[in-house]
């Protein structure tokens, strides 16, 4: 039987990171006297890269000023956790979830807008870092929904397109998926609503961390 392949978006999939970004975004957008988005604008963009999040909350400005608003998240972030203030909480059934899937055969992957960096402190904060079998960010992959990131997973791993699914939460990773030919399912306690999921390509959403399971159960 042939792998069956598990790629999880990070922020709003695995972790409850949107506190933290809306900090680093609003000092970001406070050096560089930009009035600040609200958390629920601001965070309609988590999962893109960086630069190309800046470019989808300020269409008016050029990419001079989105990368320069890049590299001024980077280091509010980088400020943040020096100061011991980066909240990054895995949501309430995470590690049981990830438990069972590599007990019934599967692998684990992780395809993210974050850093190379950003993704090995949080990954390493809750001691899950190992259970991945590849790790694909932002560092090295064009922006969600590009299929750039899914198509790396599948090569590390081995994994056939045809028994891959994404597990994300936003339209990004849906979109993403679709664009790699491989399944998608979307979870609902991240940062876009259900609709928006089953829109961009989602065959279903999860509730709760049990309904994604039964959901994955089903899936061959």
């Amino acid at each position: 039987m042939s792998i069956r392949l598990a790629i999880f978006d990070c922020d709003g999939t695995l972790v409850d990171s949107g506190a933290t970004i809306t900090a680093a975004l609003k000092a970001s957008f406070e050096l560089n006297d930009i009035p600040v988005p609200p958390p629920n604008v601001s965070q309609r963009v988590i999962g893109l890269s960086l630069t190309e999040a800046m470019a989808a909350l300020l269409p008016e400005r050029d990419r001079e000023q989105h990368l320069r608003l890049a590299e001024d998240y980077k280091q509010a972030f980088m400020s943040l956790r020096a100061a011991g203030q980066v909240e990054e909480p895995l949501f309430d059934g995470v590690l049981d979830l990830l438990d069972a899937l590599e007990h019934d055969g599967w692998l684990l992957a992780v395809a993210t807008g974050k850093s190379d960096r950003g993704l090995k402190h949080c990954l390493e904060q809750h001691d899950i870092h190992a259970r991945f079998v590849s790790l694909q960010t932002a560092d090295r992959h064009p922006s969600k929904p590009h299929p750039s990131m899914v198509e790396a997973a599948l090569e590390a791993s081995g994994g056939d397109p045809a028994r891959t699914v994404v597990i994300g939460d936003t339209a990004y990773d849906m979109e993403m998926a679709m664009n790699a030919g491989v399944r998608a399912i979307g979870v609902s306690w991240g940062y876009h609503d259900s609709e928006e999921l089953l829109e961009a390509g989602a065959e279903a959403v999860a509730d709760t961390i049990d309904e994604l399971r039964a959901l994955l159960e089903k899936l061959w």
